[in-house]
């Protein structure tokens, strides 16, 4: 796997495909792999770069305080280290937080956004939500072990379990089977989630922007929704029906087509 160094940082990351470049940014506890069943669709139009933000993966895992506005300061330092100039930068969630700070803070750098089931700013409820989930990883000790028990309920929804249980094996067989992230640095990710504030900025951002939403979504969606859209000027909204929080699990054809056509829209490159 290739690396770079930025931003006081080894930053590792997966390259696939050719193409205008296209950053995927990872949820929570994950690393680059989560992004798995898209990259195969995107690849076939777009350089692909899936990271590893500091703390997961094979990225370093320093000590001290994680922000979103810092990861999103480690993606620009970091596209400046491997020479891109400007890149389609998508994420969701956690991913969807750092891509917000990323087109406000370097928005010569984003050529466009995609938002899937992202927040402005961390409400009491998700707190409260992310906070259970610390502590649950402090209980089992094992941050990949949470995140099926824990972190999967949120993520996808009761008919998924209901109708593909196995399915849901093989998304836990999965988890179990990537670098798993050290409690410590679960702690400080998950401390920049609860910590997230990048609403007085949404109006700095000037990028072509996809917000989407699984209808179900009980973390994100209806609260921050139009808030998102009505701050986001040049932006449109999507909603997954019959998903919560990762559609990209959920409605895998569907999710990757959709964002597809929206990506390809902004290279003037047709519809998938």
């Amino acid at each position: 796997m290739p690396k770079v160094k930025a931003n006081n940082i080894t930053m590792n990351y997966d390259q696939q495909g050719t193409g205008e470049t296209l950053i995927l940014l990872p949820f929570l506890t994950a690393d680059h792999a989560c992004y798995a069943f898209q990259v195969a669709e995107y690849a076939k139009h777009f350089t692909c770069i899936s990271l590893d933000l500091r703390g997961t993966g094979e990225t370093d895992k320093p000590a001290g305080v994680y922000s979103t506005e810092l990861f999103a300061d480690d993606v620009a330092a970091f596209m400046q280290a491997a020479g891109i100039q400007k890149a389609h930068i998508s994420g969701l969630s956690l991913g969807a937080a750092t891509g917000m700070w990323l087109a406000a803070k370097h928005p010569d750098k984003v050529r466009s956004l995609s938002l899937h089931s992202g927040w402005p700013k961390t409400d009491p409820f998700l707190k409260t939500v992310i906070e259970g989930f610390q502590i649950m990883a402090t209980a089992l000790g094992n941050v990949p072990k949470m995140t099926i028990r824990a972190i999967f309920p949120w993520c996808l929804t009761p008919e998924l379990y209901a109708a593909k249980p196995d399915y849901i094996e093989s998304l836990s067989d999965f988890v179990l089977s990537r670098p798993a992230q050290p409690l410590a640095a679960f702690k400080q990710q998950s401390n920049a989630v609860i910590a997230h504030d990048v609403e007085a900025q949404l109006g700095r951002i000037t990028a072509p922007t996809q917000i989407t939403f699984g209808r179900h979504d009980r973390a994100t969606f209806t609260r921050f929704a139009d808030q998102m859209k009505g701050s986001i000027r040049d932006s449109e909204l999507l909603i997954f029906e019959g998903c919560a929080h990762a559609p990209i699990y959920e409605k895998v054809e569907e999710f990757n087509q959709k964002t597809l056509q929206f990506l390809l829209r902004q290279t003037g490159g047709g519809t998938a």
